[in-house]
């Protein structure tokens, strides 16, 4: 390693999504790699902030948005001149790309896609959101590398965009060292307690993407017939309409949810049935969590993820998009199951020194052992 070398990962927050938790990840696996490493935040907060490790660098921009840090992060780079810099959202990535421009293009730059952008784009409620695909088609031609985080999102994005040069699949990094430790780790709930009634689990942002409403009715109907809870860990703007459908239906005395978690491993090892109800996804970290700690699942067959991390429905059960007739129906069956053992090679592909390597590769501007013409290599 390059004592003189130092990598740069550009985020607006750490707000506690899917890809700030696996940008923390790979931040901690590149230092502990042997690189400097700057975490560039367009403002310095959220819950994740106390889970930065300490060998790596906060660097706060200051800004109230993301596109106010552009004189900044141009700043930022025209001085500090990374060997590689990363940027890991839709949004962000733009803001991301010009400061590399404006800068005098110093340093090497790789533009990460996290969701599958045409649902991302068709979803969105903000004149900024439906442009995602004009401003990928614009301006990622700029990045010296552009990731998709699953095979789905890539093929996604070339479909919408017309863009396969510079393309690459690279999984995240969701496995680290210690992963198993923090799943030992006691929950802090008493209904994830030994001899408690079986708790269904559901981990994510409260948002319109991640489809919660059609968790609880397909919940409900399983109710019905059996003693469970269901616990769903996350904030956002849906949380009053989900407490009203949970009391419009009965349910509150079984149905719970206790916010934000920093780290949702110990409970997610505890719960007896790992559920994603999302309409689309990009490659969900939640249940590459759940695989690997041989939670049993199910998970709606959305675009992207779901059916490449399950190996088609191997090692859990795919159900309809929207449909909470199927998903209570695959819900009371898995529940029925024994437990079985996950072996390791299922997800090594999301360990995190696996995934770092690539990217240090990617960032230095190595090209990957694999380059085959029409397809995109992991």
């Amino acid at each position: 390693m390059d004592l003189n070398e130092r990598f740069a990962l550009y985020l607006p927050s750490l707000l506690g999504g899917g890809a700030e938790r696996v940008t923390l990840n790979l931040a901690e696996g590149m230092a502990k790699a042997g690189a400097s490493v700057d975490l560039v935040l367009a403002q310095a907060t959220g819950p994740l902030l106390n889970s930065v490790p300490p060998c790596v660098r906060v660097v706060d921009l200051g800004a109230r948005r993301v596109m106010a840090s552009l004189p900044a992060l141009t700043r930022y780079l025209r001085q500090e001149r990374p060997t590689g810099f990363l940027s890991a959202l839709d949004h962000a990535n733009v803001v991301a790309l010009w400061a590399n421009r404006l800068a005098g293009n110093p340093t090497r730059m790789v533009v990460a896609i996290h969701n599958t952008p045409s649902q991302d784009s068709g979803h969105a409620l903000s004149l900024r959101g439906r442009l995602i695909p004009l401003s990928m088609r614009l301006f990622y031609p700029w990045a010296d590398r552009i990731v998709a985080v699953s095979r789905g999102v890539a093929e996604d994005f070339t479909a919408l965009t017309g863009i396969r040069d510079r393309l690459e699949v690279v999984y995240n990094p969701v496995i680290s060292p210690d992963f198993g430790l923090k799943a030992e780790a006691p929950p802090n709930h008493p209904w994830l307690a030994p001899g408690q009634p079986p708790v269904v689990l559901g981990v994510g942002r409260l948002t319109r993407q991640k489809n919660f409403p059609n968790l609880i009715r397909a919940f409900a109907e399983v109710r019905k017939t059996q003693t469970l809870r269901l616990m769903i860990l996350g904030e956002g703007e849906e949380r009053a309409a989900l407490e009203a459908l949970v009391h419009e239906l009965g349910l509150s005395a079984d149905v719970e949810l206790p916010g934000f978690v920093p780290d949702p491993l110990a409970y997610i090892k505890r719960a007896a049935l790992f559920v994603l109800s999302s309409d689309w996804e990009g490659l969900p970290t939640v249940l590459i969590e759940a695989l690997a700690l041989s939670t049993p699942i199910v998970a709606t067959d959305c675009k992207s993820g779901p059916r490449e991390i399950l190996d088609g429905g191997r090692w859990g059960r795919l159900v309809p998009v929207g449909d909470a007739s199927a998903l209570a129906a695959a819900i009371a069956a898995a529940l029925t199951e024994p437990r079985r053992e996950v072996p390791p090679e299922v997800y090594s592909s999301y360990t995190q020194g696996v995934v770092v390597e690539t990217y240090l590769r990617l960032l230095r501007g190595k090209v990957p052992q694999v380059l085959i013409e029409g397809k995109h290599p992991v």
